[in-house]
This record gives C-alpha cells, structure tokens and sequence, in this order.
C-alpha cells in the first residue's frame, strides 16, 4: 500500500537547533567572548606621581623602630591623626578601621600608618591601646610616634600635608593637621590624595588595587 502520509520539511531554524556544530559554535562563543572583551579593554591611565617621599624612620606602637625600609616593596595607606582628638580622628580612623578590611586579601602586599601629630603625649603605650581598640592587624596597620620636629618636617616636607603648633581651642587640645588619606607606591611615590568619605575611600581602593596588580603583573 502507497504511503500517501505527509512529511512537513524543517525550516532553516530547526535545522539550525538540531546541528550539533551550532550548539559548539554557541558555547564556543560564550567561552571566547569574555576573554575578547578583556583583551580589548583599555586598562585605567597610570596614577600621576605627585611626589617622592624622604627616607624615615619613627617608632610604631610598640616601640620599635619603622620607617621607610619596612614598607618598601608594598602600596601604603597614610593618615595623620592624635589620639586625644574629639572631633576628625576619631571618624578618620573609623574609615581606616574599614580600609583594613577591605585590604585583608593583600596584606602582604599592602600597608597602612597612622602617624600621630602630637608624638608627646602620643607614646608608643598610648597608640597601643588605641591600635587594639581599633583592631588593627599588626601585619597591615601600625602607629607611628617620634620627635616632634621630625614628624613635621616628615608631613610638611615629606606628605606635603600641613601640621600646626599644639595649642588650646575652644578650651580643648588641638593640633591642626591634615584629614587627607595618602597613597604611597612600592618606591614611596606618593600617587594620590583621598577624602576620607564613601566616595574617597572607594576612590582610593581602586588606585590602591591598580598599582598593587600592576607590580604584580610587571
């Protein structure tokens, strides 16, 4: 008996589906397409080098010798504060609480300092209570006290940051100093200054990530 049932032809898209060669050619694209993108995208412009940091040395919190040579080879963070400060430091070093953990996957390659502005009172006793209360990882975050003169000729000379006299305001203790966030590289450039805000802790992570894969990648 004659077969007389009808057999409808696939279109040119059911074919397409049912090709193997589609299906690796699709996932071979999925697999290819990031890595294009990743080659073709620009990588950000290379910080600008503000400055070149002297050669220092000053005592940490407990009271052992840190300077330049410890933090050679790593990114580092620095700020300026003093440990009877009521008004900026006490938010200043809420943010730098939280820069350390947001460095916490590359601390062997990245460091912060707090440098006190009013090493007199600032002994390395004090900034040790006060490291432990902020919970600073003495592999990443350490205090720095010294002689008054060297400290501001450091900030002035050095960070290019202002630092004034100890003196009474307001009838509180108050020594002027600079609330900025410095980066420094690994050949201790300095490569930026930062707010220390949402907006300029965001902005100081990511050059902070740039210049540390950089040498990495170098």
């Amino acid at each position: 008996m004659t077969d007389i049932g009808y057999h409808r032809q696939n279109n040119w898209i059911e074919r397409l589906v049912l090709s193997k060669l589609f299906w690796l050619g699709l996932i071979g694209f999925f697999f290819a397409y990031p890595m294009l993108k990743s080659i073709q995208r620009e990588l950000p412009a290379e910080l600008p080098v503000l400055s070149t940091l002297p050669e220092f040395n000053l005592t940490d919190e407990n009271g052992r010798s840190f300077g330049t040579e410890d933090l050679r080879g790593k990114v580092y963070i620095a700020n300026f504060m003093f440990t009877s400060c009521t008004t900026s430091c006490p938010t200043l070093l809420k943010e730098v609480q939280m820069v350390q953990h947001r460095m916490r996957g590359v601390i062997d390659r990245a460091a912060i300092v707090s440098i006190s502005v009013d090493p007199t009172v600032d002994t390395p006793e004090v900034l040790y209570q006060v490291a432990r209360e902020r919970k600073a990882n003495p592999n990443v975050w350490r205090f720095l006290t010294g002689d008054s003169a060297v400290i501001k000729t450091l900030l002035v000379e050095g960070f290019k940051v202002p630092m004034g006299e100890r003196e009474i305001a307001n009838n509180v203790m108050d020594v002027a100093h600079s609330n900025k966030l410095v980066l420094v590289d690994q050949e201790g450039r300095i490569r930026g200054y930062y707010s220390a805000d949402k907006d300029g802790v965001n902005q100081l992570m990511i050059d902070s990530g740039l210049l540390i894969n950089r040498k990495k990648n170098s």
